[in-house]
């Protein structure tokens, strides 16, 4: 179903053809051999315009362990479009060389621009504010395998649950695509928790879950809601979004997710924090047993696996 598709925002893939990709990506987690060399032959170009740990090296882990090759660059810097070469012409000219692309961009939109001058599929590894498909595919997988019942699907395990995002809510692309995801399976309650002036956009709040009458709130103090939430997604305030330093600045440390801030907490939270973190969770909490963020970043290889494989067509759902 998912050969030759890009993949640009969390909604170009339906429910059914999410649930057919979880079902792999938590095969993959079980037998890590399975597909192994199934990509031999086939390259990953790596088109990468701002920095990237995880994201980067776990779609090149995820090629590399099913059988693949990978090329591109770590930063615009190292690219021709140092040189003013366009994006249009820079992924005409990858797509020459690679089978699938994965692109990374601080500019919105530049994925979609992508998918339309590539003759191969293209995946979003996150477009400015926009969106980061993926890394909401890593986190629904997250949620699933660490609070759902042994074969329940993504949609089933979300039904009920109270979601709070921390932080950096208006410039976060990671919240955004994941609270669209979320919207879509209904049943799930948001709690939105930042200063007024880092709050979710309206096109999250009041453009979508208020359409879909699904429940919201929004609140400047964590500590308020702790003891609702079923899962805590954390943010860090993105430096590089800031025109301005001052506010940045003054900003930065405004919600910092400490074990005193924990004890209000339901003993079956998991936190997640789609990385990297700076200081918004106190290094004490890593080895509390609701920390899940490193579980989550290897889910996102798996994931990514799995999408691989899909779109090259190496095999099916």
């Amino acid at each position: 179903m998912l050969k030759g598709r890009s993949l640009v925002e969390p909604l170009d893939f339906s429910l059914e053809e999410m649930d057919g990709l979880f079902r792999l990506a938590e095969r993959i987690e079980g037998d890590e051999r399975y597909l192994r060399e199934s990509c031999r032959g086939r390259i990953l170009g790596s088109l990468f315009f701002e920095p990237s740990t995880r994201t980067r090296l776990s779609f090149e882990a995820a090629m590399l362990r099913l059988g693949g090759s990978c090329l591109g660059f770590a930063e615009a810097g190292s690219s021709s479009a140092a040189k003013g070469e366009s994006l249009a012409d820079t992924v005409r000219t990858v797509a020459c060389y690679a089978d699938l692309m994965v692109i990374r961009s601080p500019k919105e939109g530049a994925a979609l621009l992508a998918s339309r001058h590539s003759e191969v599929p293209v995946i979003n590894a996150g477009d400015g504010g926009h969106h980061h498909p993926t890394q909401t595919l890593t986190d629904l997988l997250t949620i699933q395998r660490l609070r759902g019942r042994a074969g329940a699907s993504v949609g089933d395990t979300v039904q009920g649950l109270t979601v709070g995002f921390c932080g950096d809510l208006k410039f976060g692309r990671t919240v955004h695509s994941l609270a669209r995801a979320l919207a879509r399976y209904g049943g799930v309650r948001m709690i939105f928790v930042s200063p007024p002036e880092l709050a979710a956009p309206e096109y999250i709040t009041a453009g979508i879950l208020a359409k879909q009458g699904l429940e919201y709130a929004e609140t400047g103090r964590l500590e308020e809601v702790m003891g609702e939430l079923d899962v805590l997604y954390m943010t860090r305030v993105q430096r590089e979004r800031f025109f301005n330093e001052e506010d940045y600045i003054r900003l930065k440390d405004s919600y910092i997710l400490t074990a005193e801030k924990m004890e209000t907490a339901k003993r079956d939270l998991i936190i997640l924090h789609p990385l990297p973190r700076v200081n918004e969770i106190a290094v004490e909490l890593d080895g509390d047993s609701r920390a899940a963020y490193f579980k989550q970043a290897r889910y996102g290889m798996y994931v990514r696996m799995a999408l691989i494989a899909l779109v090259l067509g190496v095999c099916d759902a």
